[in-house]
């Protein structure tokens, strides 16, 4: 038993994609560049929905949240993969590696739950726009953030403290280019079919049940659009819906396809092109999916960008 504790304090070796060189270089350029557009797109909509008054809304208030989940959630990635493939010593810390698959776990849990608040939002804002203020008010959308964060953290806590109990053996070259808590597990030197089968149940939870309340959202709100008699009420009802629906259909069609497959389906390297696309894709898309197609971001943004222009010019003059 004190040989396993033992072995179980050495470093993590993260694979990555070190069998394949140059591809591994590519790769770590391309997630330069898109973690550099995560950090700058969510800034700009964070500091643009907090300086602009006219966004100050609950679609806003839960868009900088998602904003400032985003950032997180790379951030806790993104920086520890680069160094390991340009220092080439491919280790992490198992304090490191516990931390890193804890806080990521939380934070995509976190995101599976928001996406679902900002459904339900959308379906407010739809079926009842005149009665929307009345019903999303401050204190409502400040519950509905604080559910997605402690909900999300509680999946983490329940998650972690199974994988964090299994003995490793010695096993610790991690075939992936985060901790990842599923493959973590998997190095374990006894039979993990009862944690899996917990942890799968927690998983199910905190993507079934927000999957569910976001498909419910979008078919009452597609049948009250339906039923709107002009063609521009339509336009305008869906409009407000069509950023939301992208970033869920980006950011759940990839989370499922790896967590919710069957195991004798799963590829490691099919699933490391996966995590790279809801970990460093998915984040850099949100905003500019919110930008690009939303009016009242554009205008802001040229609002603040404008007026910051005109006080650096009379403060040159």
């Amino acid at each position: 038993t004190m040989e396993i504790n033992d072995s179980s304090w050495e470093d993590f070796i993260l694979v990555g994609f070190s069998e394949y060189p140059k591809a591994e270089f590519i790769i770590s350029l391309f997630v330069t560049g898109f973690y550099t557009m995560t950090l700058a797109g969510n800034m700009a909509i964070i500091l643009v929905s907090i300086l602009d008054s006219q966004l100050h809304t609950p679609m806003y208030f839960f868009l900088r949240n998602l904003s400032f989940l985003d950032i997180s959630f790379t951030t806790c990635i993104v920086p520890q993969m680069l160094v390991n493939i340009w220092s080439g010593h491919k280790t992490i810390s198992y304090v490191g590696c516990i931390v890193q698959y804890s806080v990521a776990l939380a934070l995509g849990s976190i995101e599976c739950v928001l996406l679902a608040v900002m459904a339900v939002d959308r379906y407010v804002a739809v079926i009842w726009p005149l009665r929307y203020a009345t019903i999303m008010h401050q204190q409502i959308c400040h519950l509905l953030a604080a559910t997605s964060w402690l909900s999300g953290f509680a999946n983490s806590l329940f998650q972690s403290s199974l994988a964090i109990i299994l003995p490793l053996c010695g096993h610790h070259h991690v075939d992936h280019f985060f901790c990842e808590v599923l493959v973590i597990v998997k190095l374990s030197c006894v039979d993990t079919g009862s944690t899996e089968s917990k942890m799968l149940i927690a998983r199910l939870l905190i993507i079934v049940v927000p999957v569910y309340i976001i498909l419910t959202s979008y078919a009452c709100i597609a049948g009250t659009v339906v039923r709107i008699p002009s063609a521009e009420g339509r336009q305008k009802a869906f409009g407000t819906c069509a950023s939301h629906l992208m970033v869920v259909l980006l950011f759940y069609g990839t989370i499922m396809f790896m967590y919710l497959q069957p195991k004798n389906n799963y590829s490691q390297n099919q699933g490391k092109i996966l995590a790279l696309v809801y970990t460093i894709v998915a984040p850099t898309m949100n905003p500019l999916i919110y930008s690009l197609r939303n009016k009242d971001v554009k205008r802001a943004m040229r609002k603040v960008i404008w007026k910051d222009l005109v006080e650096r010019r009379h403060e040159r003059y």
